[in-house]
């Protein structure tokens, strides 16, 4: 058996007499004599053409491929899935979307636990294939580098996919006609990359990237360029240093890593979907991270970056100034990062921003830490006695801090998008959306398509919207979402009628219902739980293993 310590899974595979039937069939697929000899780097590539997040990573794949090869190893390329969201929300189709984190972790897992591979490329782009990649490589702990597959480009008169959403409100007001909903629908996403604004798919490449487990750059890079096909190639390249250093994953995702990524994500201004994906990344590395940690590190950071939803700027225009490699350096400069995190460079945080340059002096989409978009986290972790064990909202001060009003409660996201656009959803209602939750779905879909109709119907200031589902990067307005215990486990959310009084309070990070003790003890031993909606298959399977949202919906917990 080989001494050569970069070959540790690989080996026990193809080396040796009795491995002579494994090098066989490797040969059939293009190896060498010379190949059998070098470390074997698996490429997991989330390729598809169903959607445009990913309709491109296999020539990314390609480059991450060569870049392995040229540094003196063996890629072999497998494929793992991906669902699109912008395709399925509002159907039940979203129900597989959160599911499909699980199954992109597993996947992963099993090809390299199974054929021995040594290191990883893991390349993902739309938004579940982020945490999905890292989770499988956590798992493994075998050196690995992710890639971002990129953004993608606006659409003409500075559109995107949430353009097209909320247009469909739009109509429902009267605002625009047949004809100027189908030209934003024709235009809003002109080719390859991921939804173009901040919202999950480029929040989580930016907190893998602050973590340090994508180069330097990675997030902030047009999905079609030469920037992003070389750094797919240094990718590959990388691999084989870390294999040298052995420097894993849990080497690079430790507590400082995570702090530093949520740190990213709120001067960025990021998804609610982060809060989930980070505390189900860290779970699986053996990190210990909750809802708590997003509420004290949320205290001293401020949001900085004028991106979309809330603000106005797109990630390609972000990338044009620089990305977010000068923004870590602030923040770094500020004290806010932990410098001493190693990365996948095989250098440290404060290593790899020791020389980048700030940002153009005239630019305005980063702001200074004396202006901030807003002086605190917009990621509320909100407890009272509606979620007795958290819920997170994305409150940017923009939709006000402070909310009381009417419950108008619903038990799906369909029933609800029905009565927002036939007008019985009104100002001053809080829309309740019960039974979407992991297990309740099941699947925990995101609520972008009743919130984008409430923005189009210009109700964006009027209503608020709760659920035990979770909402979209997309989303905006005053939402909040994870409620916990989720309404199939009997939550109090599962308790709330027509009616009662609803208050959530952003600063005191409060999320009430006003109705006595004794009346929910009353409701609390009427209450029945309900059927399981789906008995075989693998939504079935993901309703009875997956944790709650608070603990961030995975389906290994020990």
């Amino acid at each position: 058996m080989t001494e050569d310590k970069r070959r540790r899974y690989s080996a026990p595979v193809v080396d040796g007499l009795g491995k002579s039937a494994s090098r066989a069939m490797l040969r059939a697929v293009g190896f060498t004599d010379e190949d059998f000899r070098k470390p074997q780097i698996g490429i997991a590539s989330t390729w598809s053409n169903l959607t445009p997040c990913n309709m491109h990573i296999n020539q990314l794949a390609e480059e991450s491929a060569a870049g392995a090869d040229e540094a003196g190893g063996k890629s072999l390329t497998f494929n793992t899935i991906t669902v699109s969201d912008g395709i399925a929300n509002g159907t039940e189709g979203m129900k597989y979307s959160l599911v499909s984190r699980e199954v992109i972790a597993d996947s992963i897992e099993t090809v390299a636990g199974c054929e021995g591979f040594d290191g990883l490329v893991a390349i993902g782009g739309c938004d579940k294939n982020m945490p999905g990649c890292m989770m499988g490589l956590a798992r493994l702990n075998r050196p690995s580098v992710f890639v971002y597959g990129g953004t993608i480009m606006p659409g003409e008169n500075h559109t995107d996919i949430i353009s097209v959403f909320e247009a469909v409100g739009a109509h429902a007001r009267g605002d625009l006609d047949l004809i100027e909903v189908k030209q934003i629908e024709e235009t809003a996403i002109p080719g390859p990359g991921s939804c173009g604004g901040m919202y999950t798919a480029n929040t989580m490449a930016s907190a893998i990237e602050a973590m340090g487990m994508s180069l330097p750059g990675s997030s902030a890079q047009n999905a079609i360029s030469e920037t992003k096909a070389a750094d797919c190639r240094a990718a590959g390249a990388a691999v084989l240093n870390l294999l040298e250093k052995d420097l894993k994953p849990s080497d690079i995702m430790t507590r400082e890593a995570f702090e530093n990524a949520i740190t990213v994500v709120i001067a960025l201004g990021g998804s609610t979907n982060a809060v989930l994906h980070l505390i189900a990344m860290a779970s699986t590395v053996g990190v210990d991270l909750s809802l708590d940690d997003f509420v004290e590190i949320g205290k001293r950071v401020p949001v900085l970056a004028d991106l979309r939803p809330s603000g106005h700027y797109m990630m390609s225009e972000l990338v044009a100034i620089g990305g977010i490699q000068p923004l870590m350096k602030m923040l770094l400069d500020r004290g806010m990062l932990h410098g001493d995190c190693m990365t996948v460079t095989g250098q440290t945080l404060a290593d790899n921003l020791k020389d980048v340059a700030p940002y153009p002096a005239s630019q305005d989409i980063i702001h200074a830490f004396d202006d901030p978009i807003k002086a605190d986290s917009h990621l509320r972790i909100l407890y009272g006695n509606l979620a007795p064990t958290g819920a997170v909202a994305k409150i940017t001060g923009k939709e006000g801090t402070h909310f009381t009003g009417r419950a108008r409660v619903f038990q799906s996201e369909e029933e609800a998008q029905e009565r927002i656009m036939d007008g019985t959803v009104v100002a001053g209602d809080v829309l309740v959306i019960r039974f979407e939750g992991p297990k309740g779905g099941p699947g925990m879909r995101e609520m972008l398509t009743p919130t984008s109709a409430i923005m189009g119907k210009g109700l964006g200031s009027d209503v608020a919207l709760i659920t035990d589902g979770r909402f979209s990067g997309g989303s905006h307005g005053f939402v909040v979402g994870h409620i916990t215990p989720e309404a199939a486990e009997g939550g109090p959310i599962a308790l709330v009628e027509n009616g009662d009084t609803i208050t959530i309070d952003a600063v005191a990070n409060r999320i009430e219902l006003d109705v006595s003790e004794q009346e929910m003890e009353r409701r609390r031993q009427a209450w029945t739980a309900p059927a399981p909606r789906f008995t075989r298959g693998v939504l079935a399977k993901y309703a009875r293993t997956v944790s709650s949202a608070s603990e961030g919906a995975v389906t290994d917990k020990p």
